[in-house]
C-alpha cells in the first residue's frame, strides 16, 4: 500500500528509488549514506541475492545491520563475508564484476559528468571539495552508474566546473572514444525526481518527478533546459512496508530526516 507524500521525506523516497535500481543477484558498489539504506532495502525486498561492495574493502552477501553511520562501523566489519582491502575491491571493478555503482557529488551536468573536486575556475577555485576517492573508478568501470544528490540549479549544471567522475563526457560516443568499454550513467536520483539518459543523445531527461512536486518545478530547478518526455510521470511512492524497512535500518533518521 502506497502512502501520502506528507508521510515520508524526499530522502526516504530517494532510498526507495535507488533500491529499485538494484536487481537480484547483482554485485553493487554501495558506498555510504542513502545507497547503504537502498542496498539494505533491496536485500529485504526484491533482491535478496544482491552482493554489496564497500570501498574500505568489505564485501557483504548478508543484510547490513541497522543503525550504521559509516561503512567501517564494527557491526559491518564483523558481518562481512570478506574483509579485505581497497586494492582487492577495486580489482573487482577493473575486472568487470560490478553491475551497479552508487556515488554522490557536488555537481552533475546534462551528460552525467560528476564533480567532487572544486567549484570555480581550476586555477582559482572558490570551493575545494574532497576529491575523487573511488568515484572515478566506479564511474569508469561499473556496468551502470547511479548518482544521488540534492536537486538545485547550483548542483545540476549545464557543465560541471571539474569532471571528477566521467559520465558521457561531451555527448554520444565519448566513452567509446576514451576507451571506456562499459557502463555510463543510468540514473540521477535527486530530492525532486529521477533523471535518465537518452540512448541517442546521451543527455539527461526527466523520467519521473516526485509526488510532492511537478515536472515544471523540477525543470525550473535544473541548470539546463531539461527535456520532459510525454511519458514522464510521478515517481512511484514508497509503500508502507518499504518505509517501515527504511526506518528499521535508520531508526534515528540520521540519513533520511
Amino acid at each position: 500500500m502506497a502512502v501520502n507524500a506528507a508521510d515520508y521525506t524526499p530522502q526516504e523516497l530517494m532510498v526507495v528509488a535507488a533500491a529499485r535500481e538494484i536487481r537480484d543477484g547483482e554485485v553493487v558498489f554501495v558506498g555510504m549514506r542513502l545507497p547503504l539504506l537502498a542496498f539494505a532495502l533491496a536485500k529485504r525486498t526484491h533482491a535478496p541475492s544482491a552482493i554489496g561492495l564497500f570501498e574500505n574493502g568489505l564485501v557483504r552477501d548478508q543484510l547490513p545491520p541497522p543503525g550504521l553511520y559509516t561503512m567501517g562501523d564494527p557491526p559491518n566489519v564483523t558481518g562481512a563475508s570478506w574483509a579485505t582491502g581497497l586494492v582487492e575491491v577495486m580489482a573487482l571493478l577493473q575486472r568487470g564484476d560490478v553491475d551497479l555503482g552508487f556515488i554522490g557529488g557536488a555537481e552533475v551536468d546534462r551528460f552525467g559528468n560528476i564533480n567532487t573536486n572544486l567549484i570555480g575556475p581550476p586555477e582559482r577555485p572558490t570551493v575545494r571539495l574532497p576529491g575523487s576517492g573511488g568515484g572515478a573508478d566506479i564511474a569508469c568501470l561499473s556496468k551502470r552508474l547511479v548518482s544521488l544528490m540534492e536537486h538545485a540549479p547550483r548542483r545540476l549544471r549545464e557543465r560541471v566546473d571539474f569532471v571528477t567522475s566521467p559520465g558521457y563526457g561531451d555527448g554520444p560516443d565519448w566513452r567509446r572514444r576514451q576507451g571506456l568499454v562499459r557502463g555510463g550513467p543510468s540514473a540521477v536520483i535527486t530530492t525532486l525526481g529521477v533523471l535518465r539518459f537518452d540512448d541517442i543523445t546521451s543527455e539527461a531527461y526527466l523520467a519521473s518527478y516526485h509526488p510532492f512536486t511537478t515536472a515544471e518545478e523540477v525543470a525550473a530547478a535544473t541548470g539546463w533546459p531539461l527535456s520532459i518526455p510525454a511519458c514522464c510521470a510521478p515517481t512511484p511512492p514508497p509503500t508502507a512496508d518499504e518505509l517501515r524497512l527504511i526506518r528499521e535500518a535508520d531508526p534515528d533518521g540520521f540519513w533520511t530526516r
